[in-house]
């Protein structure tokens, strides 16, 4: 990878950037954007709604102000477009989900140090966890964030001949949505946990596609998953498990698939020298601190475990995709 010439600016503000960080979450959480969204209050009357201490809320209203996520005008503040757009619970592109999952993961990055030490997970899996609150911001920041790549996904991959399709581990839905959005002969499964189908459901019935996408319940470690499938989609799965559970998922996967059928793989891809991308050398950490052996995959790692499992013509699609994301595709035997 190309080296990054650092200075000394450069590290301390990296080293406090996470004050940005929190200042953004608190608003999320405090549901600042929602009540400032067309509304401009001082901060006495925001304290009032948001049920704060003014002198507190003064001082966070001036510091997203200052971030430009509010306008100031006198003594009042109103969300800015772009605040009220994203941010706000009124705006239908309400992103405050995923940034709710990004903040519930921070106590677990304070203790980074711990898990290189221990070399296990130090917090709960977010996914499987009780809080119903935090699985919703985890389940729903995946809806946030697919919603944003899934229509050029579905849109660049050719599924013209596909007529049923698994969305294996596909959480609220969102790629069986779009994917089914742009073959309108298609019809679709989700399947996932049982605590998962509320969120399919309600994101599913949002798109008007109840009729053609289902969703079927299990643990696709250790129960039954259908099969009679032309394509199988698995978006972002893998990096939660260790090499040996990925190569018994992927065979469930093409086991599940018709004779020719296509199984389709996103992931944040590692280089071959898993010293770059930056952020899937990141998120392995992030894999790291929440689960027993999950990591982030180098191409070559997916394309042999892929083809270890019964798949011929793999190879990467030519997406141009953030975050060093990437899709790999095979087709069974």
């Amino acid at each position: 990878m190309a080296s990054h010439e650092w200075t000394v600016p450069d590290l301390l503000q990296m080293s406090s950037s996470y004050w940005n960080t929190c200042a953004l979450h608190a608003g999320v959480k405090l549901d600042v954007f929602t009540a400032l969204d067309g509304t401009a209050l001082t901060a006495d009357t925001a304290a009032q709604v948001l049920g704060t201490d003014t002198r507190a809320t003064a001082m966070l209203l001036d510091a997203l102000a200052a971030l430009n996520l509010l306008e100031k005008h006198s003594d009042s503040y109103r969300a800015t477009p772009f605040a009220a757009a994203s941010l706000s619970k009124s705006s239908p592109g309400y992103m405050g989900h995923i940034l709710m999952h990004h903040h519930h993961l921070m106590a677990g990055w304070g203790r980074l140090h711990e898990a290189v030490q221990s070399g296990g997970p130090i917090r709960e899996r977010v996914s499987h966890g009780n809080d119903e609150s935090v699985r919703e911001s985890f389940l729903m920041g995946m809806f946030n964030l697919a919603s944003l790549l899934a229509p050029k996904v579905a849109a660049s991959i050719d599924l013209s001949g596909c007529q049923r399709l698994l969305d294996l581990g596909g959480g609220p839905g969102t790629y069986a949505i779009h994917f089914c959005l742009a073959n309108p002969g298609m019809t679709a499964v989700i399947y996932d946990l049982p605590t998962t189908r509320s969120f399919a459901g309600n994101t599913v019935a949002r798109f008007d596609l109840t009729e053609r996408i289902s969703f079927v319940a299990g643990d696709y470690h250790a129960d039954p998953v259908p099969g009679g499938f032309d394509a199988a989609w698995l978006s972002h799965v893998l990096h939660a498990d260790g090499p040996g559970a990925c190569a018994a998922l992927l065979r469930t996967a093409v086991s599940a698939l018709n004779p020719g059928g296509t199984l389709l793989v996103q992931e944040f891809i590692l280089n071959d020298a898993k010293d770059g991308p930056v952020f899937p050398a990141l998120f392995s950490l992030n894999m790291l601190l929440g689960t027993d052996a999950g990591q982030s995959y180098s191409e070559c790692e997916l394309a042999a475990m892929m083809t270890a499992a019964g798949l011929a013509d793999v190879h990467r699609l030519n997406l141009d995709l953030p975050n060093g994301a990437g899709v790999m595709s095979g087709r069974r035997l």
